[in-house]
């Protein structure tokens, strides 16, 4: 399942590779099935477009959120593997509680979900787009449990080594979208043709699938199975689950700050323009799709640096933080490349860039690309870095971190030069660019003062074989 630890650069590299590249197919993946809704929904009509855009893009803030919350089980899984090679119940005490607060946690979720009425009208939102989404996240909502459960396994099989089992059931999760929201959205096989409440049903009916695949494979697949990952799930480890919430919360408030920025972001577009809007849509697509590879590096430099961590090896946590830096930042270069000399190329997937009609649109996009292509870099840098000193359960300060760099020089940067400079939405990317730049450095800053800091001593690490499984 696992080599031996590395001992050189290329070894490392290997092992990382590995790991990393079904993680990036998953997230990419994972973008397709999202990308299936907008297909469907968007025969509906733009007011169907923009109530279900709405209800996503909080409902995916959430789920985003909690997924890092469970997320703590990658590092602390990596921690008991590296200790001990067989590690049994130490990983089921783990996956069991972080069940257990991610159910806790997506109660609170669904209950924000409930409140989306007020939510949008505190926007500004028009009273059509309003009862659109209303009921449409009233289905929604049922998803939040299977999507986070789903997710905590997809982390737990990776970090077991099985990576791949991850991107199978999410390319399969992409063709039951389709299907579902072919039969519901529109009526087949006997369907009611239930519009955009279907779309929402078939997110429920995929999330759920989808967690039934996990279950599945952790069921016959016997080197999963032998860590009885689904046994007594009724038994709770406070201990565990202090841990759990220890290291999750401050992931999922770090996710929440960047998502923050970047929402805040669209938010002060809207206020310059239509045509700003428009345009940083366009420019937004392709760093989101590029961003999911350094997302992928950085879910298994967490689990390189985790297992190093847990074995105390000093030299593997050096080269996994290396190699994963050189993998992320390398790759963000070669997307920056892209977005500087072929910003047109890519407006093309979206739009004619030839059309005199279109005009306006592609320069402004332009512009905003020459911004992101110097923010890739620090994009790159800041989720690997973060994800490194997860791997040592380092993430308070990280959480510190990233709440000042984004929404003090980050968002106050965008907010001054957007609306109260001739920059105007250049301004708004700027601040972005700043933002990152901050975090990037922060988080590179405390990674490579581990040592000094005390982050990686191994004194006050929990013994837990002796606990009641």
């Amino acid at each position: 399942m696992f080599e031996n630890p590395p001992r050189s650069w290329t070894d490392e590299w290997r092992q990382t590779f590995v790991l990393a590249a079904p993680l990036v197919g998953a997230n990419l993946l994972q973008m397709a099935v999202f990308a299936v809704d907008v297909v469907f929904v968007a025969r509906l009509g733009s007011s169907a477009l923009a109530a279900s855009s709405l209800a996503v893009s909080l409902f995916g803030l959430l789920i985003w959120s909690l997924t890092g919350l469970v997320g703590a089980a990658s590092p602390l899984i990596a921690a008991e593997l590296g200790r001990r090679a067989h590690a049994v119940r130490e990983v089921r005490r783990t996956v069991r509680m972080a069940a257990w607060v991610g159910v806790i946690a997506s109660f609170a979720a669904m209950a924000v979900c409930l409140a989306i009425g007020p939510i949008l009208a505190m926007t500004g939102q028009s009273e059509r787009i309003i009862v659109l989404a209303v009921p449409f996240m009233s289905v929604l909502m049922w998803a939040t449990i299977p999507a986070v459960l789903g997710s905590l396994l997809r982390t737990a099989i990776a970090t077991l080594g099985r990576p791949m089992v991850g991107t199978v059931i999410t390319g399969l999760s992409v063709g039951v979208n389709a299907l579902g929201n072919w039969v519901f959205v529109f009526g087949h096989f006997g369907m009611p043709a239930l519009g955009l409440n279907g779309s929402a049903l078939s997110s429920v009916v995929t999330s759920t699938a989808t967690l039934g695949a996990y279950l599945l494979v952790i069921r016959f697949d016997r080197r999963l199975h032998r860590y009885h990952m689904l046994g007594r799930w009724w038994r709770v480890d406070w201990t565990r689950f202090v841990d759990v919430l220890r290291i999750g919360v401050p992931i999922a408030a770090t996710i929440v700050a960047e998502a923050g920025l970047f929402n805040a972001a669209a938010f002060l577009m809207g206020r310059i323009g239509e045509l700003p809007l428009a345009a940083h849509a366009l420019a937004m697509q392709f760093a989101a799709i590029a961003f999911q590879v350094p997302f992928g590096v950085a879910q298994a430099a967490t689990i390189r640096v985790g297992r190093a961590y847990g074995a105390g090896d000093r030299h593997g946590i050096t080269l996994a933080g290396r190699v994963a830096l050189v993998l992320g930042i390398g790759f963000m270069a070669l997307s920056a490349g892209v977005l500087l000399f072929a910003p047109r190329t890519i407006i093309g997937l979206y739009i004619d860039p030839a059309l005199p009609a279109n005009a306006a649109l592609v320069a402004l996009a332009v512009r905003f690309m020459g911004v992101a292509a110097a923010f890739q870099l620090f994009d790159g840098a800041q989720t690997v870095g973060a994800a490194l000193l997860r791997g040592l359960q380092d993430t308070r300060v990280p959480m510190a971190l990233a709440l000042f760099g984004y929404w003090v020089p980050g968002l106050g940067a965008a907010v001054w030069l957007g609306l109260y400079t001739p920059l105007a939405g250049l301004g708004v990317w700027i601040g972005l660019l700043i933002g990152l730049a901050v975090v990037a450095a922060l988080m590179i800053r405390r990674w490579y003062r581990r040592e000094t800091l005390g982050l990686v001593s191994r004194t006050d690490a929990k013994e837990s074989a002796s606990l009641p499984s």
